[in-house]
């Protein structure tokens, strides 16, 4: 069992949304956070560092989205979920944002499709949390 799985199953207060949606989209925003500061440090690392200026940029931006989006989701407690509804929205859209950059530099650096492939899933796993959503709760 996941921590993330755990804690929720512990947390006094259960989750309106689907849990098995909840647990996957908390997991793949921390992997999707952590993914993306790494391609930005390895873009950094690369001879020609001003050619990947936009993809370091939305690596960044998209890691400090995903790590928000997955503390929001993590906290139970009277959860507001137009606030959650909106954070996911906007992380879906700077994972896919970040995956694209990320992909048209995917052929020549090893870690831009890495990262390419974790914004994938964390803007799915997003998406599939906004359609677990209760309409009562959205």
């Amino acid at each position: 069992m996941h921590h993330v799985q755990e804690m929720l199953r512990t947390h006094p207060v259960q989750s309106q949304a689907d849990e098995a949606s909840l647990i996957a989209c908390i997991e793949a925003c921390f992997d999707c956070a952590q993914t993306c500061t790494t391609c930005a440090d390895a873009c950094l690392s690369e001879p020609h560092v001003g050619e990947l200026v936009e993809c370091i940029r939305l690596n960044l931006d998209c890691a400090d989205v995903c790590e928000a989006t997955g503390r929001l989701l993590s906290r139970q407690t009277q959860a507001n979920w137009t606030l959650l509804q909106r954070q996911l929205q906007v992380c879906a859209v700077a994972c896919q944002v970040c995956g694209d950059i990320c992909e048209q530099h995917a052929d020549m650096h090893e870690h831009c499709r890495v990262c390419a492939e974790s914004c994938r899933r964390c803007e799915m796993a997003c998406n599939r949390l906004l359609q677990a959503i209760p309409v009562a709760v959205a």
